[in-house]
């Protein structure tokens, strides 16, 4: 542990779970996504964007299928939570999707130093903005596409919400239950001699307590408050179109049955790290999304795997087209025959059993609403 981190966190301090983990990856001094962590195949850990451009151009077809379906809106605003370095953004605009004319894409990303690189090779930035400027671009009516990042995510507009592998980190807390309804949690306790788990007694929300007491008495498990509250408000910053989150998921029964909390994992290098207390802000931390905590929120319109998302997406209409190009340009390869080759390694990545292939698909759809409606999450 750093100084600095010790600074944040200091001998006799005991927090939740959640609180030590908002710190451990999101603070700006110390967190691990503010100061040392990366995606891509040189970074920490290796998300479906960053394995190619295959799997941008997929999305940029399904954004293609929402905006037909809203009725081709002059204006179509995407914005991604958790951008990252902006890698997603690129594939997109690379793919030129048919809503290109009407797009406005909005990367949202806590980290100012991921933020910073979201411009590079991207046409038609239009820069890091505040909510003012936020407001104003997602309701241009200037032709797309256009690109922008913030940390500030807008409301009311039509488009899609993207969160790839956003929700496994978001803080959670670490819960078990005995049977008879009551339930404790792991705490985080600064003591003499480093950082230690202790239990403590604890209440859950009403709304999540039935799901959770699903789990066997006695197993330790996430307690996803803060990813039930994003998708709320997502839902609620949308006028119409949907919310889309890919992650690897399952039941909170089926996440609480894995041995010796095999749920929670901790990555740096693309290596499985240790225990998730032995090296605060130097490691990512992570856990498997409960999709039965989310649904009390609200019902998924789709709940499907990565492999089945992509599959009907056209995946292996795209492969073959890359080796046909291939073919043809194999004698004299330039750099389109090259990502044409590339797209089939890409693919048995994405669709791989036991890896990205079998990542959750999560949908949400929300239907128009008008200014008087209830904007409290209500999507169908």
């Amino acid at each position: 542990m750093t100084d600095e981190f010790r600074s944040r966190f200091p001998i006799g301090t005991t927090v939740s779970f959640s609180q030590y983990m908002e710190i451990a990856l999101y603070d700006e001094s110390v967190g691990f996504y503010a100061t040392v962590g990366r995606a891509g195949r040189r970074g920490d850990f290796l998300t479906s964007p960053e394995v190619g451009p295959l799997f941008g151009a997929l999305i940029a077809r399904r954004l293609d299928e929402e905006w037909l379906a809203l009725g081709s809106p002059e204006t179509f605003v995407v914005v991604e939570f958790g951008a990252g370095p902006g890698t997603l953004a690129r594939s997109i605009a690379f793919a030129v999707p048919e809503c290109a004319l009407a797009l406005r894409y909005l990367m949202v990303e806590r980290s100012a130093e991921q933020r910073a690189v979201h411009a590079d090779h991207l046409e038609g930035w239009m820069g890091d903005l505040d909510a003012a400027a936020v407001d104003t671009f997602v309701h241009s009516l200037t032709p797309g596409p256009q690109f922008a990042s913030s940390p500030i995510a807008p409301y009311g507009f039509t488009g899609v919400i993207l969160a790839n592998e956003l929700l496994d980190n978001l803080a959670f807390d670490i819960v078990r239950h005995d049977g008879a309804g009551n339930f404790e949690r792991l705490d985080v306790r600064h003591a003499e001699d480093g950082l230690e788990f202790v239990v403590a007694s604890t209440e859950v929300p009403a709304s999540l307590a039935l799901v959770l007491s699903s789990a066997v008495a006695g197993e330790w498990m996430p307690l996803q408050e803060h990813a039930v509250q994003w998708l709320m408000a997502a839902i609620d910053r949308l006028d119409r179109g949907t919310v889309i989150a890919i992650d690897y998921g399952a039941t909170t029964e089926e996440i609480a049955g894995r041995p010796d909390m095999g749920w929670l994992r901790t990555f740096i290098a693309q290596e499985r790290a240790g225990h998730p207390l032995d090296a605060p802000g130097t490691c990512d931390i992570t856990a498997d999304i409960a999709i039965d905590q989310l649904a009390t929120a609200c019902e998924p319109s789709l709940v499907t795997t990565q492999r089945e998302f992509l599959q009907r997406l056209g995946i292996a209409d795209l492969v073959d087209e890359g080796r046909r190009v291939w073919s043809e340009k194999a004698l004299a390869p330039d750099v389109e025959a090259l990502r044409a080759r590339s797209r089939i390694g890409e693919a048995e990545s994405l669709l791989e059993s036991g890896g990205l292939g079998d990542f959750v698909v999560l949908e949400w759809t929300v239907e128009m609403r008008d200014e008087a409606s209830d904007r409290s999450g209500n999507g169908r």
